[in-house]
């Protein structure tokens, strides 16, 4: 044999709880299905055994869901999941009609049902017609003058004994005509019982059981034992009812050869009338036939299923089995669909043939639907007092009758045009135009209405772009308002919250449309007419306000105070002596003035550093030059939200960019460009002297210039940062260099061939 066939394989060795703590320990170390791989060959697996591998844990996975299956925690888990399918599915499938149920045959589900079992009670009398026999057990109690109490048990030959009397037959009789028997036995002891001084009472005890068989076309057919009490629906029950073959209406109880009871279970489901539900008999049968007559009655019935018909029953019948019609049934006739010999065909039935009318088994009826539409209805709608639907009929018939009907049109109601919608015969919509105001002055004849017919009177306010007016400006709700008749400035201002602070009320302005080109005061090339208006500052009527009024779309404008302003804050930080936030005066204060308000810088504060900001953004300002020299346009006119930070005097310098040794290193006055260089290690090879540039610390900039042949630089303060360039890279040298040199190697090389072919 060779190696392989003796020595199994590194895998085959692993158990199932070695493979999975492998990958288990590789996958939570964060390593992709690759790395585990080259882990595995790490380890002295090869190739196929990783492979196998593979196919282990597969196994094991495989395995593990299996028994998931099994577990009760699980098992919860798993129907949890199918139910989150199943939900997605529905989602999934939202757009699609929903598949009907199939119908059920109707008492199919009694004897499922949980909880009606029809368990005979042994708490109740004992019934009168309950024959005695074996194993039954009677309860005798003597009382008054003499006492006893005996426990008398219906022996295999029918008889009971007592005391030293002889044995008395019971078997067949029932507990009355025991009972005399038994008293007149008992009187050989007790002399007068029951007839003066001693009583005796006679009671079934404990029961017997009963066998009693249970055939045809049930689910469980077979024999059953059950109590002597026990009736037809609890043996049924107990072997599950008809089966799907079975009838439902023809159930037979066979004693002794003989149908003591046919029993309809339709009579207790639809009447609960149990008078068929007898008592049962050693011996009996019940005989469960084949159903006769089946058909399938759905649509607009108040259960529909599939009943079962005994011989002669009728449609009309067969309806009121399922509780008749309901409410949006079609009842002028039935369509069915009826089973032939060789197809199928449709049936239909008036209703005045439902009472006579017999179906076949197989038949499918289908009750439909009333027609959503109506004999005599008319519909008004709109600027009417009641709109909604009215009856056609004697009272009304016309127009007029309709809207005397709906208690007349409203005060806003458009009368020169009413809209009638009707159908055409060939059901095609058409509209007629009412000229309704001449119809209601009796200038036009009245116009007769159909069935169907939509009268529809339309509002003026309906017939009109929406009114409003607009305040815009200095007032506390600027909006748009709804227009209103005689609706003036002040009004308008009530509404919007009145005037704000800031509002001047002698340079209001309305801005109206031009409806007519033919106003005097109004040039031609104008579209919208400008009006001035002062009112009062409390509201209070002015006679220009008061006869001023406003027209739809106005547009109102509130101006404000040229001398109102809210108030505007700057912030000043650092190194001054006052620091913090200050208002702005007026609009001309400017940087210096705010600086000598903070009381100026302090002795370490250093002015030529100091970082101006506006709206989060730095601004380059040489805010000791301006202090200098207050006259520079670069003392800026103060805004809200600026801020001055005035720092320590810096005594570094930083060098950056294309030198040896970037750095920083301290601030020496006599110190030049050259000597902070120097510092830094000097130029670098790729160094961009000429562009080397200076940012101060308080954001100005200033780069090397150019004077004839000679570089003048930027002068180095306090704070400097010094940048170098870098030249950039020019990659065109180096990648030429490989083809110059190749080039120059093939020139030399052909000299010399052409050279040796001439010696």
């Amino acid at each position: 044999m060779g190696i392989n066939a003796q020595t199994p394989s590194k895998v085959e060795q692993l158990s199932d709880s070695q493979v999975k703590a492998f990958y288990e320990k590789a996958k939570a170390s964060g390593m992709s299905e690759m790395q585990i791989e080259q882990a595995a060959l790490a380890q002295g697996f090869t190739l196929s055994d990783i492979s196998l591998m593979r196919k282990r844990l597969a196994e094991v996975q495989d395995k593990e869901n299996k028994e998931d299956l099994t577990d009760t925690d699980s098992l919860k888990l798993s129907r949890q999941q199918i139910g989150k399918l199943s939900k997605r599915d529905i989602q999934k499938d939202t757009l699609k009609i929903p598949k009907k149920e199939p119908l059920k045959v109707y008492g199919s589900e009694l004897f499922n049902t949980e909880g009606l079992t029809f368990e005979p009670s042994l708490r109740i009398a004992t019934p009168k017609n309950y024959q005695l026999g074996p194993d039954d057990e009677l309860l005798v109690e003597i009382y008054g003058d003499a006492k006893g109490s005996y426990r008398l048990k219906v022996s295999p030959e029918g008889t009971v004994k007592v005391l030293n009397l002889a044995p008395i037959y019971v078997s067949g009789l029932t507990i009355e005509e025991a009972r005399d028997k038994i008293v007149g036995r008992l009187r050989q002891s007790y002399a007068g019982l029951n007839s003066s001084g001693s009583f005796a009472s006679i009671n079934l005890g404990n029961i017997r059981s009963i066998k009693v068989m249970v055939t045809g076309e049930v689910v469980k057919p077979g024999v059953y034992t059950v109590s002597s009490l026990a009736t037809a629906f609890n043996a049924l029950y107990l072997c599950g009812g008809p089966n799907k073959n079975g009838s439902f209406r023809a159930i037979n109880v066979i004693r002794n050869n003989k149908v003591v009871r046919t029993i309809d279970i339709y009579d207790f489901l639809l009447r609960a009338s149990q008078a068929d539900n007898i008592i049962l008999q050693d011996q009996d049968i019940i005989q469960v036939p084949f159903y006769l007559t089946r058909v399938e009655l759905d649509g607009e019935v108040k259960r529909p299923a599939i009943y079962e018909l005994k011989k002669g029953e009728t449609l009309q019948q067969l309806v009121d089995l399922a509780g008749g019609f309901n409410e949006h049934a079609y009842q002028a006739s039935i369509t069915m669909r009826r089973n032939t010999d060789k197809a199928r065909k449709v049936v239909t039935v008036i209703k005045n043939e439902y009472a006579t009318f017999l179906p076949q088994s197989g038949d499918a009826i289908m009750v439909g639907k009333v027609l959503e539409r109506f004999d005599n209805k008319v519909v008004i709608e709109g600027a009417i007092s009641r709109p909604g639907e009215y009856a056609l009929g004697d009272n009304l018939k016309t127009l007029k009758d309709l809207i005397n009907q709906s208690e007349g049109v409203r005060e806003d109601a458009f009368l020169n045009r009413a809209l009638i919608h009707r159908e055409k015969p060939n059901r095609e919509p058409e509209v007629i135009a009412v000229a309704l105001g001449k119809v209601l002055s009796n200038e036009l004849p009245d116009i007769e209405l159909k069935n169907q017919d939509s009268v529809v009177i339309s509002s003026i306010k309906n017939l009109r772009e929406e009114y409003f007016v607009t305040i815009v400006g200095e007032i506390n709700n600027p909006s748009d308002f709804p227009f209103a008749e005689a609706m003036t400035v002040s009004d308008l201002i009530t509404q919007a919250g009145g005037l704000t602070d800031g509002a001047i009320d002698s340079r209001i302005e309305i801005a109206r449309r031009i409806k007519d080109n033919n106003l005097p005061d109004v040039a031609e090339n104008v579209t919208i007419q400008i009006i001035t208006l002062k009112i009062n500052r409390d509201l209070s009527l002015l006679p220009a306000d008061k006869e001023f009024k406003l027209q739809p779309f106005d547009i109102v404008y509130i101006r404000k105070s040229t001398r109102y302003d809210k108030q505007r804050s700057v912030v000043i930080l650092g190194e001054v002596n006052y620091p913090g936030t200050y208002a702005i005066q007026n609009n001309s204060e400017r940087v210096t003035q705010l600086l000598e308000r903070a009381g100026g810088p302090k002795l370490n504060g250093y002015l030529p550093n100091a970082v101006f900001r506006r709206d989060g953004g730095r601004i380059a300002l040489d805010i000791q030059r301006i202090v200098d020299n207050p006259a520079l346009e670069s003392n800026i006119i103060l805004e809200e939200g600026d801020t001055i930070f005035v720092p320590e005097r810096s005594e570094l310098v930083r060098i950056d960019g294309a030198v040896l040794n970037p750095s920083v290193v301290n601030y020496s006055k006599g110190f030049s460009y050259e000597n902070y260089l120097s510092q830094a290690g000097g130029y670098g090879d790729r160094a961009m002297k000429s562009r080397v540039y200076v940012t101060y610390a308080n954001g100005y900039t200033e780069r090397t210039r150019k004077f004839l042949f000679f570089n003048i630089r930027p002068k180095i303060q306090p704070g400097s940062v010094i940048s170098v360039p870098y030249k950039p890279k020019d990659e065109r040298r180096s990648d030429l260099t490989g083809p110059v040199i190749l080039s120059f190697t093939s020139t030399l090389i052909l000299a010399a061939v052409t050279l040796i072919s001439r010696l």
